[in-house]
């Protein structure tokens, strides 16, 4: 959702004026900061286990501001401020983006999950217009929430197709597989650690991304005896990040809740081959010639062989059929400007 709306923002900040109101746990962030080119405004707020992201100070300030705009464009169903946003709603178009997974990802938030529904209806029901990212949400959205069906249109995620330019794949002495996303139990990451066991021994797994299942991670590749051929990296700069998924002979995720799954596509515009779960909008990502299903639960020997099926295979990959974010942006600005107008 964080890069959904980075590069939403600066492209539109190009010929529009933007604003982003977000929330700031850590209390350790510039309340205001002008980030390549676009305002942003941080709220302090409280977010147990990372979620939720209660800010009494948001929802004061979108009382106060929400009127000033003409579209205030709300993000991610499981977390307060869309609704904060759609509480608030005054003269502004709402526009909605829920990134929905239809349940909650840990057994306290699933149960959660269904009271919240008595509330989170609210901000379907006061927006504009819903704009899922995939068919596999739209569904999901149909299914949980009433007379929503004529207000929503399909955006995808997009891509920067320029950053892929000009990459080349270096030549390595190991194979390795390639893992980017927020590290979370439901995202299977322990399930491809799993699978290091029976591959052979120059394939590395490289793990990008941060969140709370890190040290769990970490647990069962000491307890495998997989560690050293494990690389944990919190975060890397974007040129690295790219020569990752370039370099990379498969690209491996394995999430039980995805709306999109952006990584996937960066992975394939990359020209990697991608080994996915065939559980929610990953589904969609399935052609079996570029990118793989595996079904859950996962057999970890399965899963090994695919693996090692794809590298010893050398797969070509594009990315067709992708959107950039230029695409969604000018889809974005057209729905905008009928409302506007």
């Amino acid at each position: 959702m964080e890069e959904h709306v980075r590069n939403i923002c600066e492209r539109l900040i190009k010929d529009h004026d933007v604003e982003v109101y977000t929330t700031d746990p850590s209390g350790r962030l510039a309340k205001y900061e002008t980030v390549n080119n676009v305002k942003v405004t941080r709220f302090p707020s409280w977010a147990p286990s990372e979620a939720y992201y209660f800010s009494s100070k948001l929802k004061n300030q979108l009382k106060i501001s929400s009127s000033q705009f003409d579209i205030v464009h709300a993000h991610n169903y499981a977390a307060f401020p869309a609704l904060y946003a759609a509480q608030t709603k005054a003269e502004n178009n709402f526009f909605f983006t829920p990134h929905y997974h239809g349940t909650g990802h840990t057994i306290l938030r699933s149960l959660l999950h269904k009271p919240y529904k008595i509330w989170g209806k609210t901000i379907f029901e006061k927006a504009e217009k819903v704009i899922c990212v995939s068919q596999f949400e739209m569904d999901l959205v149909a299914r949980d929430f009433e007379n929503v069906e004529d207000k929503m249109v399909l955006v995808p995620n997009g891509l920067n197709m320029e950053e892929f330019m000009n990459l080349e794949k270096r030549k390595e002495e190991n194979r390795h597989i390639l893992s980017v996303c927020r590290l979370e139990k439901y995202k299977g990451l322990q399930y491809v650690i799993e699978a290091l066991q029976k591959l052979p021994k120059d394939t590395l797994l490289d793990v990008v991304g941060r969140g709370p299942y890190r040290q769990a991670l970490v647990d069962i590749a000491k307890k495998l005896n997989v560690f050293e051929r494990v690389r944990f990296y919190d975060f890397l700069p974007r040129t690295q990040l790219l020569q990752k998924y370039v370099d990379a002979d498969v690209f491996v995720l394995l999430s039980e809740h995805e709306a999109y799954g952006i990584s996937v596509a960066e992975a394939l515009c990359a020209g990697t081959p991608c080994v996915v779960a065939n559980k929610s909008a990953l589904t969609e990502w399935v052609d079996n010639e570029r990118c793989f299903g595996i079904d859950y639960p996962i057999q970890i020997d399965r899963l090994a062989k695919l693996i090692m099926r794809i590298m010893d295979s050398k797969i070509s990959v594009n990315g067709a059929g992708l959107w950039s974010w230029k695409d969604v942006v000018l889809k974005l600005v057209a729905l905008y400007e009928n409302l506007v107008a």
